[in-house]
């Protein structure tokens, strides 16, 4: 389980994205500043941060270069916004950051930042500004491209054995109800294949999540029986 801090003066931004990292297993902290951003570093180094480019105080770039003139750039950094151009993108990642994020965030994309992310840290734990610099070539073109292109698609997961393939359903009752069971075995299928992670479900069947929820609930399904631990 990894920490991550999310600073967004955004609360909506705050909330989905800690209820999407929480629910994948990580311990989630959030400032909506700069400042609370500063206070926590202070404090203690998370494993990740993803750190949104304006907001109204001190924009995150500027608190990028605060962070890595007084060598408190230690952690990976993930920057987010939604209207930084490619220039903006290419300047954070020079100075440190890992990656670039557009808003609206994909979520297959930002389960895959974090990630890479996580995955930098572990081997690197030591980013610094000199570090910084010499990973920053390598990534100005993935950044820039992820402001510039699409999100591709996931690859495939391997289909679990203990997951139920088929479900039978009756053509001799009305649509409505066939639909309905349809949509009730799909739903449980991938429930099953993905051990009830909500997020993943949501990253497989193309629902944004508080869709999901509502439509598992109209159905009827029990998630309680296949909640992961």
């Amino acid at each position: 389980m990894a920490t991550i801090l999310v600073v967004d003066d955004e609360m909506g931004i705050r909330e989905l994205l800690s209820e999407i990292l929480s629910d994948e297993g990580h311990a989630v902290e959030v400032a909506e500043n700069a400042q609370q951003a500063r206070d926590y570093r202070q404090r203690q180094a998370p494993d990740l941060v993803l750190l949104d480019i304006w907001m109204p105080d001190t924009d995150g770039v500027t608190l990028l270069k605060e962070w890595g003139a007084q060598g408190q750039l230690t952690m990976p950094v993930i920057m987010m916004s939604g209207h930084a151009t490619i220039d903006t993108a290419v300047e954070a990642t020079k100075i440190g950051a890992l990656n670039f994020l557009e808003k609206p965030i994909a979520l297959q994309k930002l389960l895959k930042a974090v990630e890479q992310g996580l995955a930098r840290g572990s081997a690197s734990p030591t980013i610094g500004a000199a570090a910084a610099k010499a990973v920053a070539p390598a990534n100005v073109a993935t950044v820039a491209a992820a402001v510039a292109l699409p999100m591709l698609a996931a690859d495939a997961v391997a289909t679990s054995p203990a997951v139920p393939q088929t479900a039978s359903i009756s053509f001799d009752i009305p649509l409505r109800d066939a639909r309905d069971a349809f949509e009730r075995a799909y739903f449980e299928y991938h429930l099953a294949r993905e051990n009830g992670s909500m997020t993943r479900v949501a990253e497989k069947t193309g629902l944004e999540r508080t869709h999901l929820y509502r439509k598992l609930k109209q159905l009827g399904v029990d998630l309680s029986k296949n909640k992961g631990e």
